[in-house]
């Protein structure tokens, strides 16, 4: 017996290690997480920065594309034949982003951001420079 994973992820494993990165950034910057219980809250954690305010996080999963890290900003709402998309604005304030490529998580205010889509520059980050957007843990 080898421990050798399974190879691909499906979409709820690449977002259990998204979710896990990011909680491990937040953790190393001295931030405290909470966790809702049940899954059903529009929001992912909580943090609790220095000055004891809380703050409502979407963990999401970025993909390099064209230069750039890409992620949805909204989620897919599926009844019968009908698809639409939820955005998350009034329901958390940051959106997460990890980007496994890069290794980085990026820290965005979701009403800085389009309703189903947003992307961050992936070359912008070099030393020195910062996105202008958001804050990169």
């Amino acid at each position: 017996m080898g421990l050798i994973g399974k190879g691909r992820h499906d979409s709820n494993e690449k977002g259990q290690i998204s979710e896990s990165a990011i909680i491990t950034r937040f953790l190393q910057h001295g931030y405290v997480v909470l966790m809702p219980y049940g899954g059903s809250q529009r929001y992912d954690l909580l943090i609790e920065d220095v000055d004891g305010q809380f703050w409502r996080i979407q963990c999401k999963s970025g993909w390099i594309e064209n230069g750039a890290i890409y992620f949805d900003t909204a989620n897919h709402n599926v009844t019968g034949t009908k698809r639409d998309w939820r955005h998350y604005r009034g329901q958390c304030e940051y959106f997460a982003v990890y980007c496994a490529d890069l290794g980085r998580v990026h820290l965005v205010p979701v009403d800085q951001v389009g309703r189903t889509r947003a992307h961050l520059r992936a070359d912008k980050e070099q030393p020195g420079e910062e996105c202008a957007l958001c804050e990169r843990l």
